[in-house]
Order: structure tokens, then sequence, then C-alpha cells
């Protein structure tokens, strides 16, 4: 039984009820299937009338117009995006391995983002019906302001979230840049409305951190309190490796973000998707409360990663738990 939480029982709105669909979002995921499957698109897509749970989208939207400055927010993330790239340079430049990663990093070092990394594109990251060509994807993450979105769920902290989401878009329009302007294309990929991909599992493969039990990854650094964007290339990028901190055992005894959310979606032990075990998030249960209360993010902002200077204390003391199990 969950501990008493102030955002229950919660009751989903009937003009939003009446927009649910019979399809379970949560069958659209691939929920309890045993057998592996690209991704379909279950929620942002950039059309909403292509999906199954379209509705609720444009539901959201509704939610959202209700305070001003989501649109303002939003304007200026449009305005932003819909600036040009520059032209692909005509010849490659000749960067080494070395120093294309240094180009990479300088991004980190002038804070226009707080983290990037490298994978080799894989297929299975593509949702079903879309296609990807290019052999490498950036990922590029950045902080949320913990004091903004420790207010989840209030509109405060759905407007951090946005503000991210743009800061998140203009550094991978930034990568994007850089890399044509050293003679390779690259297309620049925002969140939420990602369009062809997911982009969890590439920023696990490029050690971005691990998958929580509230289903977003966490960050020794960062812990949930971040978000991504992403760039498609095939410039010649040495890929970032994974990174393994403790954190799936610790999701595993912890129940914070479990007690926490306030339809009770996340639940107590990992389940099969599309072939895979891993810790799920109930798409039937979260999405109404997401869709009422500005995206939520209450699992983000109660998870104790999440808290400044806790994350890499906790993945030092895991460290160390895990070396003395060694030498047992």
């Amino acid at each position: 039984m969950a501990k008493p939480n102030p955002h229950r029982p919660f009751t989903p709105d009937p003009a939003q009820v009446a927009v649910t669909p019979e399809t379970s979002g949560n069958s659209v995921n691939g929920l309890n299937d045993p057998n592996q499957r690209r991704p379909s698109t279950v929620y942002w897509a950039p059309d909403p009338d292509d999906i199954v749970h379209g509705p609720m989208q444009k539901f959201f939207y509704g939610q959202s117009a209700k305070v001003p400055e989501f649109a303002v927010k939003r304007a200026e993330r449009v305005a932003l995006f819909d600036q040009p790239l520059p032209p692909v340079a005509d010849q490659a430049a000749n960067l080494s391995l070395e120093g294309l990663a240094a180009g990479l990093d300088q991004f980190v070092l002038d804070e226009t983002c707080e983290r990037i990394g490298v994978a080799k594109m894989n297929a299975d990251w593509v949702y079903e019906g879309h296609e990807v060509t290019q052999s490498r994807i950036i990922i590029i993450g950045v902080q949320h302001d913990y004091d903004e979105i420790r207010t989840a769920p209030e509109p405060q902290a759905g407007l951090e979230v946005v503000s991210q989401y743009i800061r998140a878009g203009v550094a991978a329009k930034k990568v994007a840049a850089w890399i044509r302007q050293q003679g390779w294309d690259a297309e620049p990929v925002t969140g939420p409305m990602t369009g062809a991909l997911t982009m969890i599992p590439p920023a696990l493969a490029c050690g971005f951190g691990e998958l929580g039990k509230h289903g977003s990854l966490i960050n020794p650094e960062f812990g949930s309190s971040f978000r991504l964007a992403a760039v498609l290339t095939d410039a010649p990028f040495a890929c970032t490796p994974a990174r393994d901190f403790g954190i799936d055992e610790f999701c595993q005894s912890c129940r914070i973000c479990e007690d926490a959310c306030p339809p009770e979606a996340l639940s107590a032990q990992k389940q099969t998707v599309r072939g895979v075990q891993k810790w799920y998030v109930d798409f039937d249960k979260c999405l109404p409360f997401f869709n009422q209360n500005h995206g939520c993010a209450i699992c983000i902002a109660v998870c104790p990663w999440s808290r400044p200077g806790v994350g890499m204390n906790l993945a030092s003391k895991l460290a160390r738990r895990s070396e003395r199990r060694a030498t047992e």
C-alpha cells in the first residue's frame, strides 16, 4: 500500500475521459509483449491526428493554454527552431577523432549544454513506420533548475520543462550547425516531439546514466532532472561508452517516486516490454494526471538523485559497496 499522497485520489476530468481511446497505451507500448520489436509512437506525435491517443495530446494543449506563459514559451520555441541551418561545407575538415570529440566537448565547456555523448545509430531506436539513415546519433543533455522543477506539478515546473526543451533544441541546432560547417550533414532532433526516434535508449548507450523506476534516465550528476535533444549525422565521431553506477539496484529498493506518483503508475517490479525486462510507467494511469497537471514531473522532482549534491555521493557509495562485494 502506497503512503498517503496529497494528490490522491485523482479523478480524471470528464472532458478528458470523453477523448480517451479504447486502445490501451500500454498495448501500443508493448507491455507484456514477449516479442522484441521497434517502438510505436504512443504520444507526442508531430501531428496528433496520426496516433490513436492524439485527442488526448490535443487535450493537453488545451489545458496548458489556460496558462498564458506556455503559449509565450511555445512561440519562442517555434521562432528559434525555424531559424535555418548553415549549408554543408563543400569539403570535410581534416579533423582527427580527437579533434571531433574536442569540438563536441566545447559545447559543454561553453555551457551550451551540460552533457554530450555519441552512439552508433541502432534501428531498434527508430519508431515503426520511420527510417533513420545516419550512422551516428549525438545525445545532448541540459539540466533543470532544481528550485523550479521541485514545484511540480505546479505550472512553474511545467514552464521549466518547456524552457529546458527550448535550450536543448537550441543546443542541438548549434551542434548540427558546427558539424555542417566541418563538411558533414547533420540533422537536429528536439523533444518532446522527436518524430522518428526515441531518445532514452541512445542516451543509455552513450553513458548518460541508467533507466530509473520512474521510466526516466538517472544520471549521477543531474539525477533525473534534465532533458534531451539529439543530432543525427554520418560524421565519424567515436562513440562514448555506456556507464553503470549501480542505479538500477538502488531503484529496486527505493520507493520514493513510486509513493509520490499520484495515479500510482509506477511498479515495484520490472515488467516485460517488447521482449525486454525493464522499468515501465503505466501509460494509461500516468497520462490523465500528466495531461491535467502541466506535464506533472513529480517523479523527477522527488527522485533522491535529482537533489543537488546528492547524486555523486550516492554513486560513490554504491561504487564502494560494489568493490566490497567483489572482494568477499
